[in-house]
């Protein structure tokens, strides 16, 4: 039972640090330091160095896991986001 609960807390983890990136609250760089300092993880659902996590399916995961977690406010900020990409184009 422990090994589920250390991957669904790696899992939490990676989209709280995806939605960080995403949402501009922190950069890769500020991730990396605070993991040298021993703070947390730096798991992520996408590769930083090849993607900013704005894509859809990216954003689309993130919502489905914030939706689950009742965390609303973060999915309005993350519509936002995928709203204004779809205007973009």
């Amino acid at each position: 039972m422990a090994e589920f609960e250390n991957d669904v807390e790696l899992f939490n983890q990676a989209m709280n640090n995806a939605y960080l990136l995403v949402t501009n609250r922190t950069s890769f760089d500020n991730l990396m330091d605070a993991l040298d300092r021993g703070a947390g993880n730096v798991a992520l659902p996408f590769n930083p160095k090849g993607d900013d996590g704005k894509s859809d399916m990216i954003l689309d995961m993130l919502l489905e896991h914030f939706i689950s977690t009742e965390e609303y406010e973060k999915c309005s900020e993350l519509m936002k986001i995928k709203n204004s990409i779809g205007e973009e184009i």
